[in-house]
């Protein structure tokens, strides 16, 4: 069930927004209790037409809601963040708290706490790109005021699309280098091997359903594995992917040839040195208060 909180603004209706925007109406949020700031009129008739939810001005929606979710581009954050923080100065002493969410990559919660009238509580978030089909994962740092049951009500909006978990904000560069950026390393397995299968003789069409069902299916074991929770008095069980590995593969068998090539071919230290490069390149994109 879906947490109950107040009000909650979009500002910014590209795909992050939309996407958000589709997954908390899904998740049973009602339209009248959403708002949307969107700076283009072709985006703003679509959003209005397809969700019926309200369209207004960044500070009307910075006003009038408890939870501010910033869907901009970082170089659009300087200017939205002024507007937001002025509107925050003029609500009413009595209104609840408002809290800002930011999930633009690279902007910290200090750089918004700077920004914000004093004490402000801000929340930032890294979702991934499966967000818009209701499947990414979404990773939250909180900043120096906000409190447990703002994180939770911010952990309930992004369920809307996909898993949450809460992290340190100096993991933030790392979160970006392994989920941020991991669907892009995911397709450009998923056409590697698809390009591997037409080579070794199958229709690139048959070979691209395998491809996306087999690393479909892989997933969903690796996940039931995590959930699967031992009885009481049981033995956790390993759920590791190396253990999967390892159940799935046969000794002297087909899957074991080719594991051996895979690592033969160097698969582990490119993906680390790939998750490193990306890790390298958020800390100089980073956005800081000074």
């Amino acid at each position: 069930m879906l947490h109950p909180v107040s009000r909650i603004a979009i500002i910014g209706g590209g795909s992050i927004g939309e996407a958000l925007l589709a997954g908390l109406i899904r998740a049973g949020r009602q339209a009248k209790d959403l708002a949307v700031a969107e700076k283009s009129p072709e985006r703003a008739k679509h959003l209005s037409e397809t969700y019926s939810v309200l369209l207004t001005s960044v500070a009307d929606a910075a006003e009038n809601a408890t939870y501010v979710i910033l869907a901009v581009k970082p170089a659009d954050v300087a200017g939205v963040v002024n507007e937001i923080a002025d509107a925050v100065g003029r609500a009413e002493d009595d209104s609840a708290e408002q809290v800002v969410v930011s999930v633009a990559a690279g902007v910290g919660t200090t750089y918004f706490e700077s920004k914000l009238p004093a004490g402000s509580p801000v929340i930032r978030v890294m979702p991934n790109a499966p967000m818009v089909v209701g499947g990414g994962v979404s990773a939250l740092a909180r900043g120096r005021y906000a409190t447990d049951e703002q994180l939770k009500d911010v952990a309930a909006i992004f369920d809307a699309v996909g898993g949450v978990v809460v992290v340190p904000e100096a993991q933030m560069d790392a979160v970006t280098a392994v989920s941020g950026s991991g669907p892009a390393y995911f397709f450009l397995m998923a056409e590697a091997l698809v390009d591997a299968a037409v080579d070794a003789g199958l229709p690139r069409q048959v070979a691209t359903d395998l491809v996306a069902q087999t690393m479909a299916g892989s997933a969903a074991m690796l996940l039931e594995r995590l959930d699967t929770q031992p009885s009481e008095g049981g033995a956790a069980m390993d759920t590791s992917p190396a253990q999967l590995r390892a159940t799935v593969t046969s000794p002297g068998g087909t899957t074991a040839a080719g594991l051996r090539e895979l690592e033969r071919g160097g698969l582990r230290a490119a993906v680390g040195n790939a998750v490193s490069a990306a890790k390298t390149r958020s800390e100089q994109l980073r956005i800081t208060s000074e």
